[in-house]
């Protein structure tokens, strides 16, 4: 930039001032007087109420403890053999004054509320292009049924309003489900009338989006919870017909790890190009971007940005790191992977598992005799930069004898930690502290700290649709495009291992000292519920929707008493669970009282 010289630029004003433009150069409008009424009746002002209905959408899946921990694939904390009986290990799903239900609540009751205005004040808005109006419309009907998908989801029959809220009313009542489904379905369908096939921006919900939620809202009614969503085994067609749609539309990358940010699992040799997360297989994500003001979240005081690089749990921080940087970045306790979904993976053929899990630790700087022992002050190691810090095995190659580390009684300077140790307690030397890290979402280059995330996150892509109609297939759906489960099942699976190979995971996961393995390849007679979700973890792992795919599929208390180590321990997991417990503030603030959900 020009530096200028102070008294140079003050004379530049005062002239600017005495000449004859000063009337517009001091000329202010106010636009204090604007109003909702007043703006919005104009076609760019409907544009800005339609841009609005966007933003709550980075709130929604931050609210991730209502997807991911307390399932067969995430646990909220470390599980470990001395945690065993320390504490209830399900109070954040059951305390009825949480907020991890009362965020969720408010930020969906938020959105419907804009997109009620959005629908309602349609009316008296025109376009130059009608057709622009309807596509603008049909987003407000696919994010208010998104919205409403969620909440029947978490709570079960939950308040419905339709209209514009314009004036404060403490009446309110729970519609039946079923109601809720079939006004999702009519939203849905009269968007995807309307919707482009591809939308004006890039982030706006297009025809396809309309059909994957379709694909998802059928299946999810024809399993019928507690025969109360109005499903019958047509649900399954329609799913399968809309999941055909999409699997038609976005065909699958070549490559997993692309739809995320492209990172090396060692920081010396980092990834330093650009990425554009559009990509062929996205139907529709949730946008950020690199600018600090708008790439804010709304309502609360966190840092701005995607979250998801940094709630998942490990330790970075050992000897040799450079300390909290941006090498590796912020990984908080939380969301731990269940030991049992380590091992639905085949380390060697599976390309997800190395770019899920990050399971080398290098220096980062050199290190010179740093006391490696508890006990031996003599036993030192020292490190170059580039060395192996610590490792973590992969389940089915355990290492042991001189492939431990000296610690142990081996031969390696470096920590060598084999997988059933997650759960011992103990920490075997200084450097144990390590536990491989959920990496799926890191991005390189960002900012130690919570947010600051640039990727956009992909809420639905086409890859979720072949398991979508997989499932339906085997629920008693026909007529699919690509023949039986199987083979939309082995698509998906195609991608990551290989045609033709055949992948081996842990037989019985749940018992992390096994080695005894079995196919995850699909065939006509073993397709199963069961597989799918198998598969559905290993693909789709981290992406906000695996309790709601367990509760679906009527495998949540199974699946998570299963393999989920604390529920396990705890053992109160109940069919109660089954339904979230609507938050008391809520509860207080209407009247008469809503009604709580049966056993909170």
């Amino acid at each position: 930039m020009k530096k200028y010289n102070f008294q140079n630029v003050l004379l530049f004003c005062l002239l600017m001032l005495s000449g004859t433009g000063c009337q517009d150069f001091l000329k202010e409008e106010s636009i204090s007087n604007i109003t909702t009424d007043s703006y919005v009746t104009t076609e760019a002002g409907y544009e800005d109420l339609i841009k609005s209905c966007y933003p709550l959408l980075r709130d929604f899946i931050l609210q991730y403890p209502i997807a991911l921990p307390g399932t067969d694939l995430f646990q909220n904390g470390l599980w470990t053999e001395k945690a065993v009986g320390q504490g209830p290990a399900l109070d954040t799903y059951i305390n009825i004054t949480s907020e991890t239900f009362i965020g969720p609540w408010d930020i969906f009751y938020r959105e419907i509320g804009r997109t009620n205005a959005a629908i309602s004040r349609a009316e008296d808005v025109t376009y130059s292009n009608p057709a622009i109006k309807a596509a603008r419309v049909g987003e407000a009907k696919f994010l208010r049924a998104l919205t409403y998908f969620y909440l029947v989801q978490t709570w079960g029959d939950v308040p419905m309003p339709l209209e514009e809220t314009v004036t404060a009313n403490k009446t309110v009542e729970r519609e039946s489900s079923a109601t809720i489904y079939s006004q999702i379905i009519k939203d849905l369908t009269e968007a995807e009338a309307d919707l482009p096939v591809e939308a004006s921006d890039y982030g706006r919900a297009t025809k396809g989006a309309a059909q994957f939620l379709l694909a998802k809202v059928y299946l999810t009614r024809g399993w019928n919870f507690n025969n109360s969503l109005g499903g019958s085994p047509d649900d399954f067609s329609k799913a399968l017909e809309y999941a055909d749609k999409v699997i038609d539309a976005y065909p699958l990358v070549e490559a997993y790890n692309t739809l995320f940010p492209i990172r090396s699992e060692n920081p010396l040799t980092q990834y330093s190009g650009s990425q554009d997360a559009k990509n062929s297989e996205v139907v529709f994500a949730i946008q950020y971007n690199n600018d600090v003001l708008t790439n804010a979240l709304e309502g609360n005081g966190r840092e701005p940005g995607n979250y998801y690089h940094s709630i998942f749990p490990g330790n970075t921080e050992l000897v040799g790191s450079r300390g909290r940087t941006s090498d590796y970045n912020r990984h908080l306790g939380q969301n731990e992977p269940t030991p049992a979904l380590y091992r639905l993976f085949d380390p060697q053929v599976d390309s997800r598992y190395s770019h899920n899990f990050l399971r080398v630790i290098y220096a980062l700087q050199p290190v010179n005799d740093y006391a490696y022992s508890f006990e031996d002050p003599s036993l030192t190691v020292s490190y170059e930069v580039g060395d192996t810090v610590a490792y973590w095995t992969p389940w089915n190659r355990p290492a042991f004898g001189a492939d431990k580390g000296i610690d142990e009684g081996g031969t390696k300077n470096y920590a060598v930690m084999n997988h059933e140790q997650i759960i011992s307690g103990e920490a075997i030397s200084r450097l144990t502290a390590f536990r491989p890290t959920m990496w799926k979402f890191w991005e390189p280059n960002i900012p130690y700290g919570d947010g600051h995330g640039t990727f956009d996150f992909a809420l639905f892509r086409s890859a979720e649709a072949y398991l979508l109609a997989a499932e339906a297939i085997v629920k008693g759906a026909t007529g699919g495009s690509l023949g039986g489960a199987e083979v939309y099942y082995n698509k998906v699976l195609d991608r990551a291992v290989g045609q033709g190979v055949d992948p081996q995971k842990a037989k019985f996961p749940e018992i992390l000292s096994s080695l005894e393995t079995e196919s995850y390849r699909a065939t006509a007679a073993n397709i199963s519920i069961d597989m799918i979700l198998d598969e559905s973890a290993r693909e789709l792992m981290g992406e906000f929707n695996r309790w709601f795919d367990l509760k679906r599929t009527n495998k949540l208390l199974e699946r998570t008493q299963k393999y989920n180590f604390w529920t396990k321990s705890n053992g109160a997991l109940s069919e109660m669970h089954l339904l979230r417990p609507i938050p008391q503030h809520e509860i207080d603030r209407t009247q008469p009282p809503l009604q709580q959900n049966p056993g909170y």
